[in-house]
């Protein structure tokens, strides 16, 4: 029923945002058509692309997925595109259930409030998935976003090369899910070297082939945007008028290390939060679509790393940075409310006592525990509220 409930959800939103979407379609659309152009053209497409268009951030793995539409006409192009990646949020959704499932099997949790969970953060998380996907189009954000949530599906269940190969794919899609990378940290140590080599294969195979038939590719790392006077990097004190030279790899060494120090602290479900609130507090640009991230990242947290009913990060994130653009009237204060969200929910994650009483690694199997969800039971006759228990399968997302 929750599904039901999340699809139909899903279909109200794309029909009231669809009819005016596709916002940066445009772009996704001529690098489509600009990868597939080899020798042909101008000269300015093929391994070209990045050295003649450094407007284009996308990935070459989107503007690859983005070339499939374009023999259907723009507007059926753009439609049929907005569709699936609608359809990739719910997929989204099924994997951040069934993740939370695997990850806590065994551990007595009760899988009706689980379920309940994982309705409550996607009621939240759909609308801001909606802006990135059918408002704007962004097809990288989708596809960097749909293989990290696939990474951690496959890291729940300790796959270490299926872990490396997805986060490289969404290191293809959309370079800034580098930030992502400390996920392959939360394996055992043994299988760090197996995950490592796989994703640092598929990214050289994807990027590398730019570089080298073209060394002016780098002016694409270099691509600047406006300061916007609402962003958190005002806050901070950068006054420059476009995106500073040193802005973008504080990014992703921000990103990194909170990463990195929440998988040590053994909060390794917060990866994904903490890497896009790396990107939102340090990038010059305010636009809505980036919350989509945080989104997935408050999903991932409330569903795998705390278990409160109520996943109350997931909705502040929404109320708080996407309905601050339409109720609060001031760039600065929208600024400052973008500084202090990205401030707390940090803190929160790194910080806060979280309840580690029947909790296991990636991977890893644990006998039954009591837990805070509610009693565990052995079977579907001992009371109202079965648990997930190791031969009843991932049930969050039956």
């Amino acid at each position: 029923m929750h599904l039901v409930l999340l699809t139909a959800w899903t279909v109200l939103w794309f029909v009231l945002v669809e009819p005016h979407g596709g916002f940066s379609w445009h772009y996704l659309r001529t690098g489509g058509e600009l990868i597939y152009q080899g020798d042909a053209g101008d000269g300015s497409g093929g391994l070209n692309l990045y050295a003649h268009h450094p407007e284009l951030q996308m990935g070459p793995l989107s503007f690859l997925t983005a070339g499939l539409f374009n023999p259907f006409p723009e507007a059926t192009g753009q439609f049929l595109a907005a569709a699936l990646m609608s359809l990739l949020g719910l997929v989204i959704v099924v994997l951040a259930g069934r993740s939370a499932a695997f990850h806590f099997l065994g551990t007595g949790t009760n899988h009706q409030r689980l379920r309940q969970r994982v309705l409550i953060a996607g009621l939240a998380f759909i609308p801001m998935w909606i802006e990135v996907a059918v408002r704007f189009g962004h097809l990288d954000d989708v596809l960097a976003l749909f293989f990290t949530a696939l990474a951690v599906r496959a890291l729940t269940r300790g796959n270490a090369a299926l872990t490396g190969v997805c986060l490289a794919l969404a290191m293809d899609s959309k370079p800034t899910a580098l930030a992502f990378l400390p996920l392959l940290l939360a394996l055992p140590r043994e299988k760090w070297l197996r995950a490592g080599v796989w994703c640092a294969g598929l990214v050289a195979l994807a990027w590398l082939p730019f570089f080298v038939g073209d060394p002016q590719s780098f002016a694409a790392a270099k691509f600047a945007i406006p300061n916007h006077p609402a962003s958190a990097l005002r806050w901070l004190g950068v006054g420059d008028p476009e995106t500073p030279g040193w802005d973008r790899p504080a990014q992703a060494a921000l990103g990194l290390a909170l990463g990195s120090v929440a998988v040590w602290r053994g909060r390794w479900a917060a990866v994904v939060l903490l890497g896009a609130n790396a990107r939102i507090v340090l990038d010059p640009s305010v636009y809505t679509y980036y919350t989509a991230s945080v989104l997935l990242g408050t999903l991932l947290w409330d569903v795998i790393g705390q278990r409160r009913l109520v996943p109350w990060w997931s909705w502040l994130a929404l109320l708080i940075l996407y309905g601050s653009v339409f109720a609060v009237p001031d760039d600065a204060a929208r600024g400052l409310i973008r500084l202090g969200f990205v401030t707390v929910s940090t803190a929160y994650v790194l910080l806060w006592p979280v309840r580690e009483r029947g909790r296991r690694g990636p991977g890893r199997r644990r006998p039954p525990a009591r837990t805070d969800e509610g009693p565990a039971h052995d079977g579907p006759g001992d009371g109202p509220g079965p648990a997930v228990t190791p031969g009843a399968g991932p049930p969050a997302a039956r």
